[in-house]
């Protein structure tokens, strides 16, 4: 039963280990928000991307490197 976003996480990566599965996120100017503590209130760090993020799925040990 999924949760929460790490519940879904989970759940996407067993689906798709062992399906060689490769999915792109681009970002373009994308602004995220990351709570220190609890709470509404609570000081944020603000992360900022622009560019491509590949996640790949293996049942074996990783056999590729990020190259830049």
């Amino acid at each position: 039963m999924i949760q929460d976003w790490t519940d879904l996480g989970k759940e996407m990566w067993s689906y798709l280990t062992g399906k060689s599965a490769v999915i792109n996120y681009t970002f373009i100017d994308m602004a995220v928000e990351v709570p220190r503590d609890i709470g509404p209130d609570a000081p944020r760090a603000t992360w900022k991307l622009n560019g491509t993020l590949r996640v790949t799925t293996s049942e074996g040990p990783a056999v590729e490197s990020i190259a830049n």
